[in-house]
């Protein structure tokens, strides 16, 4: 049985998509880049996320510098093909963030009418 991955739309952001990463493990969704292409092959190919560096204009493994990769345990795509989406394990101290978390979502925003989970606020540190 043939295995294909379904052909991303690398169009519709001016080449790029959208990759959300999430720990497999706890489900904490720890950060969001972009793929282009290239940053695309690279992940399938070495098994840690690449990203495209907007900002820089240039390929981009996360951890590169700090040890911190991501190595993928699934990945999938959502119906239109448009974004990814990347269940890892953290290599490294898990902090994902470069501001020394380990999720990037950490500055909680006040929505009228939201219930806000008990730790939307809390910055988790390890270290």
């Amino acid at each position: 049985m043939s295995n294909t991955n379904p052909t991303i739309d690398f169009d519709k952001m001016d080449g790029l998509a959208p990759g959300i990463v999430q720990d497999a493990s706890t489900g904490e969704v720890l950060m969001l880049g972009f793929l282009n292409p290239v940053s695309y092959a690279k992940t399938l190919e070495t098994g840690f996320v690449t990203f495209w560096s907007r900002t820089r204009q240039k390929l981009w493994m996360k951890g590169e510098t700090s040890g911190n990769r991501l190595r993928v345990v699934s990945a999938a795509t959502d119906c239109d093909n448009d974004t990814l989406l990347f269940r890892v394990v953290v290599e490294g101290d898990g902090l994902v963030c470069h501001e020394g978390t380990v999720s990037c979502f950490t500055k909680p925003l006040t929505v009228a009418g939201a219930n806000q989970p008990s730790g939307a606020n809390k910055e988790i540190t390890r270290g």
